[in-house]
């Protein structure tokens, strides 16, 4: 199961920061409110890997609601997505439209299929939606 923690976002145009209520200590920064989110889902990832290897497992995520938001923070979700490091295989059938269109921003970013489908997968997820 993936949890998505609330996270709080604070800074200025170049220069932005992450914070879980839950989770003090985990932080994240970026130039961009982009990429401080995507250093915090890395973060969270690290912490999940930390604690599998060393305890104590995270506690649970509090609901967006229960989060106290303070002047100039933005309040988001991050997801702690789990990598077990092991692949499974997962088959798929698309729209021929929407396959041209995978392979085809693959090659662009110089990409296999799978990695392109997971990056995405990231991306849809970090976003919230």
């Amino acid at each position: 199961m993936m949890n998505r923690y609330p996270a709080l976002i604070d800074g200025e145009k170049g220069d932005y920061g992450v914070t879980f209520p839950d989770l003090p200590g985990i932080v994240a920064m970026g130039s961009t409110i982009e990429e401080a989110m995507a250093h915090a889902e890395a973060a969270l990832r690290d912490c999940a890997i930390e604690a599998k290897k060393d305890g104590p497992v995270p506690r649970p995520p509090s609901t967006m609601e229960a989060v106290r938001v303070p002047s100039g923070h933005t309040l988001v979700s991050i997801p702690m997505i789990p990598i077990s490091g092991r692949s499974v295989r997962a088959n798929l059938s698309l729209d021929e439209g929407i396959a041209e269109f995978i392979d085809g921003e693959a090659r662009r970013r110089k990409m296999t299929r799978t990695a392109y489908v997971e990056w995405m997968a990231r991306r849809i997820a970090k976003m919230g939606g």
